[in-house]
């Protein structure tokens, strides 16, 4: 299937709807050299964790040993990455989505699940739009089924990274994780989790974080351009490995392995609890600026 490429203001976006919704680029066009915004995908892969990001429906990050309980039913999902045994990231980035609208600048993208593993129908869509100097990205996800739903909604974009790029953002609280990357318990996000102008490269994190401002400011010095992403989300995720030359950071909803808590913690850790036909949304906006 064709990737779809949107284009206004100078920048433009590739995105690939049936392998995840996954973007494959988002380049600043407007300068004498292009300057990759995100991470480019990898050439040849559609493997959505080779691309340039991707949708997270209907739930944020890990569901420890793929079990949990919601109104008296356990729910039993398969793991969906090799090597690891905690199912992540829902089902919409491991399946096809389908063309719902495209334009020069814009594009809707729907994906349908019906109950299986996962025991509920829902209906997700993503929108994608350049717009003002940047791109803004809508995700939804109605709960088609005749019994309450738990959901959960993030965006997960990878980001290029050198020695010079710094991360500038606002978070209270961060979630430790054991070796498996569960949350253990949460902290202070101070020293080596504080995230106000960091230099975020090769940090060997991989940490969710409450408290989160709404805002996050990525600078590349060495390339002379800037990215503020927006959210109303309420958490932040963050994914620094040791290696470098990329980051992870997302706007999410839900807190990791929230679904292994309590039924009456799930609200208070970011699930919502979706009504036969209501929706939840998350939008993100990511604004390009000169340094």
């Amino acid at each position: 299937m064709a990737e779809l490429i949107l284009r206004a203001d100078g920048l433009e976006v590739g995105l690939r709807p049936h392998a995840g919704g996954a973007f494959t680029h988002f380049v600043d066009l407007a300068g004498p050299q292009p300057v990759d915004l995100f991470r480019r995908a990898l050439q040849g892969s559609e493997d959505p964790l080779d691309s340039a990001g991707f949708p997270l429906v209907p739930f944020c990050n890990r569901v420890r040993n793929g079990r949990f309980t919601f109104r008296g039913r356990e729910v039993r999902l398969p793991p969906n990455l090799p090597g690891q045994k905690h199912p992540l990231h829902g089902q919409g980035w491991r399946s096809a989505w389908h063309v719902l609208e495209a334009g020069e600048d814009f594009a809707q993208i729907e994906f349908n699940h019906k109950a299986g593993d996962w025991p509920w129908t829902y209906h997700s869509r993503m929108s994608v739009l350049i717009e003002n100097g940047g791109l803004e990205v809508v995700l939804s996800c109605r709960n088609l089924s005749e019994e309450v739903m738990p959901c959960g909604l993030g965006l997960h974009p990878y980001f290029p990274c050198d020695a010079e790029t710094v991360l500038d953002t606002g978070v209270t609280e961060v979630w430790t994780i054991d070796d498996e990357i569960m949350p253990v318990q949460k902290a202070p996000a101070t020293g080596r989790y504080a995230l106000n102008d960091r230099r975020v490269c090769g940090q060997d994190l991989d940490n969710g974080y409450e408290g989160w401002s709404g805002e996050a400011v990525l600078r590349w010095p060495n390339r002379g351009r800037g990215l503020k992403m927006t959210s109303k989300a309420p958490r932040f995720q963050l994914y620094s490995p040791k290696e470098g030359g990329l980051i992870v950071a997302e706007p999410v909803t839900n807190a990791n392995a929230a679904l292994n808590h309590p039924e009456d913690e799930w609200e208070a850790l970011g699930l919502f609890l979706l009504e036969p036909g209501q929706r939840a949304m998350l939008t993100a906006r990511f604004e390009v600026f000169d340094l």
